[in-house]
């Protein structure tokens, strides 16, 4: 059994080795467009990650920001009592009026 190889060293895989497509005088054109192609699709692929996670770190923004407004509004709701306050007195003054006698 041999040991397992080590990356970054010289082995028998040549699809490993990096290889620039405009320096390879053994390159048709036809390969060197397909090589052009899959790199643009990879460097895409990366762009679309990135912006995949802006787009999720902006939607999370977003929703904590509506939250936040939503639940401020009910806080400052709960905290109104003036309507409390009014009918109290209309109340109190049902009452006196009802205790007064009308003439």
């Amino acid at each position: 059994m041999s040991a397992p190889r080590e990356p970054g060293r010289d082995s028998e895989a040549a699809f490993a080795k990096r290889i620039e497509p405009a320096r390879e005088p053994e390159l048709s054109a036809e390969q060197r467009r397909v090589m052009q192609r899959a790199e643009e699709a990879l460097r895409q692929r990366g762009l679309q990650g990135r912006l995949r996670g802006r787009n999720l770190l902006t939607g999370l923004g977003i929703g904590a920001v509506a939250l936040g407004i939503y639940g401020f509004t009910f806080y400052k709701i709960s905290q109104e009592r003036f309507l409390d306050e009014l009918e109290q007195e209309v109340e109190a003054a049902r009452a006196q009026a009802a205790k007064t006698p009308v003439n």
